[in-house]
């Protein structure tokens, strides 16, 4: 199992440069990967152009280049530029994101995800491989007019640059199975992966590989307070980012906790929606407690599926211990 680091966006008021200075310690321990993201601050592309430059070994992950921001076009030629500055690391991580940020910030409909991200595949590996580009789909037609088919004009140095797509339902999920090289999870459970996901990734190529995505590590001698310390944002991801991340929560197990979680939060009541998320869903998506807790919990990410753990933590000491337990 390869380990990552998930670096993710800038939080506000803070500079991304901050963020850089971590993925180099981790490139430092051996870490395999470092990947960025975006939401509505700093975007994924300019960290990871900026990674590019201070880095040599780590493969650099957008995790991810949300796809209502760019053209599939503009995505592949944006990734093409990486791929060369960085000398071949990059892994391309792509996603709908969610109707508030496609609609709501980039003024782009959100309908029809799963036949959009085919369509925005499909045309970001055409351009990858210098095809004259010429689509004629669902929801992307081009070229638009008479005007004749481009093919792109940099020589990438890789015409199959590894695409990874954020999922958690399971037709998107079987999506990512079907069509890229990997899979990013957030809020995975081992224990539960194969039981929830296994019939969507039954379609997965060889090599396939799941990255579960942004796994918060809080190494502490408490285990209690480890968890309390998570359950904020668990709170708000199940109670307050609408309908995914509670029916995920729900095919866990646990969907009274999820009803319970969300009606406490979108009806003002944060604190209680937090101590309503259970210690043990905490225990299953997290790791949480001092070292020994945290080895003895990793057999189960071993014997999960799991190919890459990409883990999310800014404490350096954590940083150290991860390597000391998976490298």
């Amino acid at each position: 199992m390869r380990l990552g680091l998930t670096i993710g966006y800038a939080p506000p008021g803070t500079n991304p440069i901050e963020l850089v200075e971590l993925a180099c310690e981790a490139e430092r321990l051996g870490y395999d990967s470092v990947w960025t993201a975006e939401a509505w601050g700093t975007d994924a592309v300019s960290v990871l152009g900026y990674l590019a430059a201070k880095t040599t070994k780590l493969a650099l992950g957008a995790g991810i280049m949300q796809i209502p921001a760019r053209t599939p076009a503009l995505t592949a030629m944006t990734a093409a530029t990486l791929d060369l500055m960085s000398g071949g690391r990059l892994l391309l991580g792509l996603g709908t994101s969610g109707p508030a940020v496609a609609e709501g910030w980039h003024g782009q409909e959100f309908g029809k995800p799963l036949a959009r991200t085919r369509e925005y595949v499909e045309i970001v590996r055409a351009v990858l491989r210098r095809e004259p580009l010429e689509h004629h789909g669902e929801l992307y037609e081009i070229p638009l007019g008479d005007h004749r088919p481009l093919k792109l004009m940099a020589r990438p140095l890789r015409a199959q640059i590894p695409i990874y797509l954020a999922a958690i339902g399971p037709k998107n999920v079987a999506l990512a199975a079907e069509i890229a090289d990997g899979w990013l999870p957030i809020w995975i459970s081992p224990e539960r992966l194969q039981e929830v996901f296994g019939e969507s990734l039954a379609g997965a190529r060889d090599g396939f590989d799941i990255a579960a995505f942004s796994v918060p590590v809080a190494l502490t001698d408490d285990v209690q307070a480890g968890r309390d310390f998570l359950k904020p944002v668990l709170a708000l991801y199940v109670g307050g980012m609408g309908t995914y991340y509670n029916a995920l929560v729900g095919r866990y197990g646990y969907e009274q906790e999820a009803a319970q979680i969300k009606k406490l939060y979108l009806g003002g009541k944060k604190l209680e929606a937090i101590a309503a998320v259970p210690d043990a869903l905490v225990d299953e998506v997290a790791l949480v407690g001092p070292r020994e807790r945290i080895r003895d919990r990793l057999d189960a990410w071993r014997e999960s599926g799991v190919t890459t753990l990409l883990v999310q933590t800014q404490d350096r000491a954590t940083l150290r211990t991860m390597a000391e337990l998976l490298l």
